[in-house]
Parts: C-alpha cells; structure tokens; sequence
C-alpha cells in the first residue's frame, strides 16, 4: 500500500519569485504522487493568487512577527484539524511561528532555505537548529548552513528547484517566429535578456551598463535588451535606461508568464545577481533552453557549471561580465558552442522529476 503524508508549507513573502515558483512547483509534484498538501499564506500574496489557480488548498493567515501568537495559534488548530505530519517552511518569519507550532504539536518540522544571504548567527536566531532537517537549494547555501549556523551535517540536504525538461524544450518553438510577435524584433536583431524579479540583488544596473558598454562596443550590431520581471526597482531601472540614453534598445515587459516563449526568443540570456542566489531557476530554464548563457557565481549558481555549458563569471567583477558578453556578441562561433553544450548537465541533473524523488525520499525518511 502507498504512503501518503500530510504536509503543511508556510511562506510569510508576498512577492513573486523563484522562491514561491518552487513552493507551487513542489506542492503540485507531491499532489500527483497522491500526497495531501497545503499552504498557509499571507492574505495579500501573490502565490496565493497562484495556488488557488493551480487548485492547491490553501489557508490565510497575518504572519506579522516572528512571535506572532496569533498565528502560532491559529497553525496549532491547522496542523491538528488536518492532521499534519510535516511543517515545511520558506521565509524569516513564517519560520519561528511555523517551526514553534510544529514543535507543540509534536509533528515534523522542516525548514527550506531558498536564499544565499548569510542568517544570522547569533545563538538567540535559534529556530534553525530546532529544525527536524533543513532543505537548501544549493550547495553554497548547505555549506554556510553547517559553518555558521551550527546546523549538523546530517541534518541538512541541498535539493535544488526542478524543472520540466519537456515544458523547456527548444524543440517546441519557432525562435523566429515568437520574437516578433511578442516584441517585434527581426531575425537580423541580437536579442540579449533577464529574467528576473525586479529587486536590488539581482543587480538590473549592472544588466544596463553592461547594454551601454557592448552598444558602444558594437554600434555596425543592431541589438536589443530584454528585461522580464517586476518589483520594487522598476522605477530605478526606468530611470538609469534614461540616464544611460539606451532606451530605445532596452525592452521593459514588466512579469511575464510565458518564460518558454520568452527564452526561445533570445540570443543571450544573462544573470547579473551579487547574492541572494540558491540555484538559479532562471539559468536551469535558459540552458534547457540550449540558450548561451552569462552568469554570475552568485551562491549556487556554479552547481550547473560543466564542461564550459555557459559562461561563468565572477559576481563581483563587473568588467568581466562586460567584455564576455562583448565577446559573446562578436563571436557567433562561441555562441554557438555554447548553445551546444547547455542542455544536457541540466537535463540529467536538475530535473522535476529528481526533485520529486529526492523530497519524497526525504519526507519518508523524516517519518520514520
């Protein structure tokens, strides 16, 4: 007979980002391996805009604090009217009052840590290393973990986000064909873009001065810059386009949920982040994509460097992210090989189905 599980996962943000992709996106896996599955959320989230569209059960609660006894409360009556077996948590304060109700109630507690940002260290940030077991989703993330946050070796796992290999299929798109209808842009037009929330970390002014640089570096190129996403940096991404005199080059979509189509369309895709990075969705998805990538070694993203299948650069040189690209424009060759090469480490390594197994597994172990 098949075991099934109760789980509960928790997420305070409101935003929308790989973070809450992954939530949705692990949810729905453990739902179709029969798995009951809910979330707690913030009345005002985005993701529960999301889960309710994708049918996933879902409970709003305020989330104001890290001590919140309202809603410490208010889970203690979730997890015993559901029977919940597994707490799984996402954010800061989602944490302390998901991880503390999960403790009174006896039940499994689990803590999923998406970012790269350092935690606190401090021996009163404790909620961690209660914690029945931690779930990274990278490697860089699971070591700082171990070191800083005293979270034993064999309480911790990295299991970095998977993606649906056949949704990210090249194979499926008519490059051409979706790169004028969605932005009008020709064939005989370089076509270099981000995806990305638009947040301070993920560095959207490194993203425009390295336009301004390769548009110098190539005025005979006619190119275009495509940035997907939305947030609370808008404005000032709006307002350096204007100030760098690029903006009749640069695209500005606002969020987009059609990232297959989006990806099929571009030449380049490029990560600029400084931090906060586990293992990029949006790079997995490019290289899928047989995309020629240029990103930055912001936390885990190094975990899908293999035989030169993208272009890997150092976080904090910011001429190094520009001339790479410089030279990826100028080399078609190099493009090319890239675009080869990018696929396959991903496909056979970070895949949905992976995930799927890998937390499933995890649960099944945690229970017992």
């Amino acid at each position: 007979m098949k075991e099934v599980f109760n789980v509960l996962h928790t997420e305070w943000s409101d935003g929308w980002g790989g973070q809450e992709i992954r939530i949705i996106n692990e949810i729905n896996a453990l739902k179709e391996l029969g798995h009951n599955v809910f979330l707690a959320c913030r009345v005002n989230s985005k993701i529960l805009i999301e889960a309710k569209e994708k049918s996933i059960d879902t409970i709003t609660l305020p989330f104001k604090g890290n001590l919140d006894f309202k809603t410490i409360f208010l889970l203690i009556k979730l997890i015993k009217k559901k029977n919940i077996q597994i707490v799984n948590t996402h954010s800061g304060k989602d944490t302390w009052v998901g991880g503390i109700a999960a403790k009174i109630c006896g039940v499994k507690f689990i803590r999923t840590r998406h970012l790269s940002n350092g935690i606190n260290s401090s021996r009163l940030n404790f909620i961690n290393e209660i914690a029945d077991f931690v779930i990274t989703t990278g490697e860089s993330v699971k070591t700082a973990m171990i070191s800083n946050n005293r979270i034993l070796p064999d309480k911790i796992e990295s299991i970095p986000t998977g993606i649906d290999p056949e949704k990210f299929n090249p194979k499926n798109f008519n490059k051409d064909e979706i790169r004028n209808a969605l932005f009008g842009v020709p064939s005989d037009t370089l076509l270099i873009g981000i995806i990305a929330v638009l947040r301070a970390f993920k560095r959207h002014d490194r993203f425009l001065r390295m336009a301004k640089f390769v548009l110098e570096k190539n005025k005979n190129k006619k190119i275009k810059f495509l940035i997907i996403g939305d947030g609370p940096q808008r404005e000032n991404i709006e307002t350096l386009t204007l100030d760098l005199g690029i903006e009749k080059n640069v695209i500005l979509t606002g969020h987009l949920d059609n990232i297959p189509e989006v990806l099929s369309a571009l030449d380049i895709f490029v990560l600029t982040s400084d931090s906060g990075e586990g293992v990029p969705q949006s790079v997995m998805q490019a290289l899928l994509m047989n995309k020629c990538v240029i990103a930055t070694n912001a936390g885990s993203t190094g975990d899908l460097y293999r035989d030169e299948n993208f272009v890997l650069v150092k976080k904090d040189s910011e001429m190094n992210l520009l001339h790479m690209c410089d030279e990826l424009i100028k080399n078609e060759s190099l493009r090319k090989n890239f675009e080869r090469n990018s696929r396959s480490f991903v496909h056979e390594n970070f895949s949905k189905k992976i995930m799927t197994k890998k937390i499933d597994r995890l649960y099944k172990e945690i229970l017992k």
